[in-house]
C-alpha cells in the first residue's frame, strides 16, 4: 500500500492522507471521497503510513499538473493565503502524453512593417527579460506585440496575450488572426464547455501557437511556454476579488522570472508600480495626426446645455460621440424628500440602484432585487427622488433630444453576453450608431473609428476617493478614455470636473505624474511599501469585530509590521455579513506573511497588495 499527501481542489483544507494500491505519479489528478462526498485533488507528495486510519484513492484520471504549475500553486498559496487546494484550482491539468495526438504546425509568414521608432521599442524588448512598453494611445503596441510574439512561435515556442477584459478580446482575436490565421486561439470564462474544450485540444496538440484571453488564460497548460505579454497592465481586472485574490499581472512576471520566460509589460498608463520596478521603453506619438481638444465644465455630475449641445452639433456634423459615466443603471441612489431615507439593500449596508426598465431596485453588490417601491417605506411619503445619474437614464435623455440621434447603452447590465459586445461594436463601427454612453468598458482599448467627441462624467468622484491610488486611477481613467477619440480627425473631450488644473497639468505628460506620484508616495505607500489587507466578516457583527481586534493586538507586537488602520469596512455590510478590516504595511512582504500567519483565522479573508480600500 501507498500513501501520499493530497490537495483537493477548490477547498480551503490543507492536505490530507490518502492510500493507494498502485504507484501514482506526483500532480497526477485524482478521484476521492470526503464526508460521502466526490471530490477532485492532486496528488503532492508520497509519505509514510500515518498513525490513523486512510480512506482509498478511487481512481486517477488522465489529467496531471506539472511540476511548474503546483510550485506556481504554491507560490500563491503562499503568498495570497489560500489552501494549495484552492492556488491549484485555478490551473487547467496537462493531459498524460498517451492521450494527445500532436498536429503537425508551419509557421506562418508575419509581415508586419514597424517604424523606427516601433523598431526601436522591439529591440529593446528583445533585449530584456522583463520589461514595460510605456505606449501612448494609438502608438503601436499591438504591431510590435505581434513582431515580439513572430520572434517566439518561429523558434518553435507559444506565446500567451492577457488582456484585462473579455470584452477586449473580439477585435484583438480579429488583428491577430489576420497575421497569425488559425493558429490564435481564445480562452475565456463566456465560452460554452464545447468552445473549451475544442480550445483545450488545439492547445494540448499544439496547433494553438498564440493563446489570447483574460486572466484565466494564465494558467492554462501551455507546453513550450515562450512569451507571455500583458496589455494594458493597469487595469484593475487583472487583480481577482475573490479568494485567492492574486494579481494575474504579477502572476506573469513571477511565471517569467521563474521559467526563463520574458515578459512584456504594456500600457499609455502604466502603474507606478510597474513604472518604478522595470525597464521601460517611452513609445511616444503613434498613427494619427488629429488633435485632442480638452475643454473642462466645472460642475456636479449632470447632463448640462452644453453637453446635450455639443452631442448634437457632433452628430450633425456626421461624426460620433462617447459619453463616460461611473455608474450603471438609471440612478445610483434613490431618496426620500420628506424624511431622508435612503433605500438601502436588506444585506449590504449600500443605496439600491433604480432600474427603471425592470421597475425594480437592485443592489450591485449581492444582487438582491425588489418591486420599486410607490411610495417611501417609512414615512409612507410619496416624495422619492433619485441622485446620482446612471447610464441608462442618461440614453433615455439623449434619445429625448433628437428623434434622428441613435444612442446605445454600454455597459454590464446591456453587455451581457459576447454576441452583444461584437454586435454593438461592429454597428458603432459601422456608424449604425451616433452615441455610445457607458461605464469603463468605454475606456479599455477597443478600437473605434470616428470619435470626435468624448464626454467625461464624474470623475470628480473618483479623484475623491479614500484611496491613496485616487489620482491615478482618475487621472488614467481620463487618458484612456480620451484615448478612444481622435483616430481619424480632431476631437473634442469635455470633462465635468472642478479639477482642471490637475489634470490638465499632466494630461500630456503622464510620465512626470508618476515622477510627482512617485515622490508623494514615498516612505508611505507602494511601490516603497508594501501593504496587505485583512478582511474579517460574520454574520454576527460582534464576533467579527471580536477577532479584528484580537488580531490587531497580536500584530502591535511585532516588529516591522504597522498597523495603518482598522475599523468597520467603509461598506460595513455585504450579502448578510459584518464586515471589518485591518490595513498592514512593512517594508518586505515577508514581514506581512509571518504576522498574518499569526493572527490567520477562519473569518479572516487576505488581500496581500490590495487595490481595493472603498
Amino acid at each position: 500500500m501507498f500513501f501520499y499527501r493530497i490537495a483537493l481542489l477548490g477547498s480551503p483544507l490543507e492536505l490530507l492522507t490518502y492510500q493507494s494500491d498502485i504507484i501514482l505519479a506526483i500532480g497526477s489528478e485524482v478521484t476521492l471521497s470526503l464526508s460521502k462526498r466526490r471530490m477532485n485533488g492532486v496528488v503532492i507528495e508520497p509519505c509514510q503510513k500515518p498513525a490513523f486510519k486512510t480512506q482509498p484513492i478511487d481512481e486517477w484520471t488522465s489529467y496531471i499538473y506539472s511540476e511548474r504549475q503546483i510550485q506556481s500553486a504554491k507560490f500563491i498559496a503562499e503568498y495570497y493565503g489560500c489552501s494549495l487546494g484552492e492556488a491549484l484550482n485555478l490551473f487547467v491539468p496537462f493531459q498524460s502524453v498517451e492521450a494527445v495526438a500532436k498536429s503537425d504546425y508551419v509557421h506562418p509568414d508575419v509581415n508586419i512593417v514597424l517604424s523606427d521608432m516601433q523598431s526601436k521599442a522591439l529591440d529593446f524588448l528583445r533585449a530584456h527579460p522583463i520589461s514595460l512598453l510605456f505606449g501612448d494611445t494609438g502608438a503601436g503596441k499591438s504591431e510590435i506585440y505581434m513582431r515580439r510574439m513572430d520572434d517566439v512561435v518561429g523558434e518553435g515556442k507559444r506565446a500567451l496575450l492577457l488582456l484585462p477584459e473579455i470584452s477586449l478580446t473580439p477585435q484583438m482575436e480579429r488583428r491577430f488572426k489576420n497575421h497569425f490565421g488559425e493558429t490564435v486561439v481564445l480562452w475565456h470564462s463566456k465560452m460554452t464547455p464545447k468552445q473549451k474544450a475544442k480550445t483545450l485540444e488545439q492547445i494540448y496538440n499544439g496547433s494553438a501557437r498564440i493563446i489570447v484571453g483574460p486572466r484565466s488564460a494564465l494558467f492554462l497548460p501551455i507546453e513550450d511556454l515562450g512569451l507571455i505579454v500583458v496589455d494594458e497592465e493597469h487595469d484593475e481586472s487583472y487583480k481577482s476579488s475573490s479568494r485567492p485574490r492574486y494579481n494575474a499581472r504579477d502572476m506573469a512576471v513571477y511565471i517569467g522570472n521563474q521559467y526563463k520566460i520574458p515578459v512584456v509589460l504594456g500600457s499609455a498608463t502604466p502603474s507606478l508600480g510597474s513604472y518604478a520596478k522595470y525597464p521601460f521603453f517611452r513609445l511616444r506619438g503613434g498613427y494619427y495626426e488629429s488633435k485632442r481638444h480638452f475643454v473642462f465644465e466645472p460642475s456636479i455630475e449632470a447632463l448640462t446645455p452644453s453637453i446635450d449641445r455639443s452631442i448634437l452639433d457632433n452628430t450633425a456634423a456626421g461624426h460620433q460621440g462617447i459619453v463616460f459615466i461611473p455608474t450603471r443603471a438609471n440612478f445610483k441612489y434613490t431618496l426620500c424628500d420628506s424624511c431622508g431615507y435612503h433605500v438601502e439593500c436588506p444585506f449590504c449596508s449600500v443605496g439600491m440602484s433604480l432600474h427603471k426598465n425592470a421597475r425594480a431596485l437592485k443592489c450591485h453588490y449581492c444582487n438582491y432585487t425588489e418591486v420599486l417601491p410607490k411610495v417611501c417605506p417609512k414615512c409612507q411619503s410619496g416624495a422619492l427622488r433619485t441622485a446620482r445619474l446612471g447610464t441608462a437614464e442618461a440614453v433615455e435623455h439623449f434619445a429625448a433630444l433628437s428623434e434622428s440621434l441613435r444612442v446605445a447603452q454600454f455597459d454590464r447590465d446591456v453587455i451581457t453576453t459576447q454576441n452583444k459586445l461584437i454586435n454593438v461594436l461592429k454597428s458603432f463601427n459601422n456608424k449604425e450608431i451616433d452615441l455610445l454612453v457607458g461605464t469603463q468598458m468605454l475606456s479599455k482599448g477597443h478600437d473605434y473609428h470616428d470619435i470626435t467627441l468624448a464626454v467625461v462624467m464624474g470623475i470628480d468622484n473618483l479623484l475623491s476617493q479614500s484611496d491613496y491610488r485616487a489620482r491615478e486611477k482618475a487621472l488614467s481613467l481620463l487618458i484612456q478614455i480620451a484615448g478612444r477619440s481622435g483616430r481619424k480627425h480632431d476631437a473634442t473631450v469635455i470633462v465635468q470636473s472642478f479639477n482642471e488644473s490637475f489634470f490638465r497639468r499632466y494630461l500630456e505628460d503622464y510620465e512626470q505624474f508618476l515622477i510627482d506620484e512617485m515622490a508623494i508616495r514615498q516612505d508611505r505607500y507602494p511601490p516603497s511599501k508594501k501593504l496587505a489587507r485583512l478582511l474579517y466578516a460574520h454574520k454576527n457583527g460582534m464576533k467579527a469585530k471580536e477577532a479584528m481586534e484580537e488580531a490587531v493586538a497580536t500584530i502591535h507586537q511585532m516588529e516591522n509590521v504597522q498597523v495603518v488602520g482598522f475599523g468597520a469596512s467603509a461598506i460595513e455590510k455585504i450579502a448578510d455579513k459584518y464586515r471589518f478590516q485591518i490595513l498592514l504595511r512593512s517594508d518586505k512582504s515577508t514581514d506581512l506573511i509571518r504576522a498574518i500567519k499569526h493572527v490567520k483565522s477562519p473569518l479572516c479573508e487576505i488581500d496581500m497588495d490590495p487595490i481595493e480600500f472603498t
